[in-house]
């Protein structure tokens, strides 16, 4: 099947993480127009809004932050949102690691950001989701894309651009392969932000520290995050 022609305007949703820095990066590289979009949720590690807006300035790019911080308190059960749910520590892949599942959050902020694709006149909405997030997030898995996709061309039809794309450039990738293109597209890792405890520096205990340290190690790409500490029980 012939790959789709890229698109000419991307709205991306943009975490201020590893996965979006790169994926914003790569859509730059192949000379696609960018708009960030970035949202508080009522996240335990709001935090990344800062190196989200940060990056935003270094890249050049507009960047908007959507509210939707009332949503926090009907999101419960998730260790993202309710401060009284601990953030499990140890390997991402492990059990625990499902309490980190904010409920339908990817589909609104997809569907949010298709209308802003649409109210831009953009042809394409990104996002940076790779295969190491399949097990433990439906939101993150090539089925859901597909129908979301769907979903955005049906509620905006006669609207939303005739060519219109939702682009996962990563879905079929590992965290090891996104660290390695990143690399080769100079992205400043050191002002992403992955740590789901939001502290002061990454906590190198939760699974997104964990996973973030192993896929630069398995990269062999120097890391220049600042942890607090080296994750307990990780499996190497």
């Amino acid at each position: 099947m012939p790959r789709p022609p890229a698109p000419r305007h991307a709205v991306l949703i943009f975490s201020g993480g590893l996965d979006s820095a790169v994926t914003a990066y790569k859509l730059l590289d192949e000379g696609v127009s960018v708009s960030l979009l970035s949202f508080a949720y009522g996240q335990r590690h709001v935090k990344e809004l800062a190196h989200a807006s940060n990056l935003a300035d270094q890249i050049g790019v507009s960047h908007d932050i959507v509210d939707l911080t009332s949503l926090g308190r009907l999101l419960g059960g998730s260790a993202l949102t309710d401060p009284a749910i601990d953030v499990p520590h140890g390997h991402y892949r492990a059990e625990t690691m499902r309490s980190t599942v904010v409920p339908n959050r990817n589909a609104i902020m997809l569907e949010i950001a298709a209308g802003a694709a649409v109210a831009a006149g953009a042809d394409a909405v990104a996002f940076g989701a790779h295969s190491g997030d399949h097990a433990i997030y439906p939101d993150c898995r090539p089925e859901f894309f597909t129908l979301i996709e769907a979903s955005m061309k049906a509620g905006n039809e006669g609207h939303i651009a005739p060519d219109f794309q939702l682009l996962a450039p990563f879905l079929q990738l590992t965290k090891t392969d996104i660290v390695r293109e990143g690399a080769r597209l100079g992205v400043p890792f050191e002002l992403t932000w992955s740590c789901y405890e939001g502290g002061e520096v990454h906590c190198g205990a939760c699974g997104t520290c964990v996973e973030r340290r192993e896929a630069f190690d398995e990269a062999g790409v120097a890391d220049p995050t600042v942890y607090a500490a080296a994750p307990k029980g990780a499996a190497r």
